[in-house]
């Protein structure tokens, strides 16, 4: 089946690639073709890479430099090749460990510079996590989970004329979430005319950033197949805000648009992405009162952070009957404290960020010890070539995984999935529903 899946969905992207040419507008295209056609290999086993170069449609011959390293790690061997009628191969060598090995391009031509990459992977069904769980990790959340659990449920619904239609009745929701008054704001699209009882629900958490809510309504098939989804935010931002307020914000916050990420990391308590996983839940506690909600189904889909909320939010909550992630961030974030390749927000990129409390803090947070909790049916996209949530903490996430689970590997996507994908995730959504009684 998921053999299948791939080939299916690599048509599928095959199809919107020539609609729009790859690259989009461009006048260079790199082409690297490992010799295993899946981009993997065993531990041991040396990989050949085929490189092409065209400059309108046409092979260009040049010498190409390059490294090779670990995944998001310094290079390690160096070298270069010529291209004669724009074809060269690469041997990359092989890896000892599981891990994935990088190729590094660069070109001069017609005195332009040019950077490609392309990973492939040694054994990545072997990778596991450095992040090792806390003993009272679940005892931690449990209790913390309990005590969010004596406030009670209170929102705000607007119905928002400009995002409605035919299909969908929108609602802007300010959602409170604890005693601190911390809360969130989301968009609640509601099939329209929906009856009682006959919606599933999907939650879909943002991506990192702060940032307005964005695609809100990009998405209308799952209204159309009767699905209820809420799209939140995470920082208690009203969407409708100026994006002067938001550029404010992200210049509070260090000037780093995910500085938000290292608020509070020197104590599990004060954290800043507490209240934001426990806000995952209270947020699930306001689909599950709607009553039109079906009362079986309970989805969580994101991407990136969205990704790793959505694991979360699975982890914490049996409620959860599906989840669905895209290169999920927040996972193996210590890693880099060994020198190893770590998640994103890659506190290694930043010294003096590993120190005790701070390692302690990422483990009760760490998307791979939330991993090992999830129950819910789950699927999981991601691709090799993505430097923002590489494909190493992607594979501590799957490997860990210990739910029913498919995946779809797109080993050519960098940080971000086709429309194709995205659509096909509600469709796999759809044939996993549990009946309602």
């Amino acid at each position: 089946m998921r053999k299948l899946l791939i080939t299916f969905f690599a048509c599928l992207i095959s199809l919107w690639v020539m609609a729009e040419n790859y690259p989009y507008r461009s006048d260079v295209l790199w082409v690297t073709v490992p010799d295993h056609a899946d981009w993997i290999y065993k531990t041991g086993e040396e990989a050949h890479i085929e490189v092409q170069f065209y400059k309108y449609g046409i092979p260009r011959d040049g010498v190409v430099n390059y490294e090779i390293g670990t995944d998001l790690l310094a290079a390690d061997q160096k070298g270069s090749v010529t291209l004669k009628g724009g074809h060269a191969v690469i041997n990359m060598g092989t890896a000892r460990k599981p891990c994935f090995r990088d190729l590094r391009l660069t070109a001069t031509v017609d005195g332009v510079k040019y950077e490609h990459h392309v990973k492939v992977g040694f054994s990545p069904e072997k990778i596991t996590p450095f992040t090792r769980e806390p003993d009272d990790f679940k005892a931690y959340w449990d209790k913390a989970l309990s005590e969010d659990r004596t406030y009670p449920l209170k929102y705000t619904r607007e119905w928002v004329k400009e995002m409605s239609d035919e299909t969908t009745d929108c609602y802007l929701i300010h959602l409170e979430l604890n005693r601190q008054k911390q809360s969130l704001y989301g968009y609640l699209l509601m099939p329209k005319g929906a009856k009682k009882g006959s919606c599933p629900v999907v939650l879909t958490p943002p991506g990192a950033g702060v940032k307005t809510i964005k695609e809100v309504t990009s998405r209308p098939y799952y209204q159309e197949a009767g699905m209820i989804r809420f799209v939140t935010e995470i920082h208690g931002l009203n969407p409708t805000l100026p994006e002067s307020t938001f550029e404010e914000i992200r210049r509070a916050f260090e000037g780093k648009d995910k500085g938000y990420l290292h608020n509070g990391l020197d104590d599990r308590d004060h954290y800043y992405m507490r209240h934001v996983y426990l806000g995952l839940v209270r947020c699930i506690d306001l689909l599950c009162s709607l009553p039109e909600w079906d009362g079986k189904n309970v989805i969580t889909m994101g991407g990136s952070q969205g990704g790793a909320l959505s694991i979360v939010a699975a982890a914490l909550d049996r409620r959860v009957t599906q989840c669905v992630a895209n290169h999920p961030a927040l996972a193996d974030m210590a890693a880099g404290s060994a020198g190893l390749t770590s998640g994103y927000p890659h506190f290694n990129a930043e010294r003096g960020l590993f120190t005790e409390a701070n390692l302690r803090t990422m483990s009760y947070y760490d998307v791979v010890n939330f991993a090992r909790y999830v129950k819910a049916e789950t699927f999981l996209t991601w691709g090799f070539n993505d430097n923002t949530c590489p494909p190493t903490t992607s594979y501590a996430v799957w490997n860990t995984l210990t739910c029913p689970k498919e995946s779809l590997i797109t080993p050519i996507n960098e940080h971000w999935t086709s429309d194709a994908t995205n659509r096909a995730q509600m469709e796999w959504i759809r044939r996993h529903l549990k009946p309602i009684e």
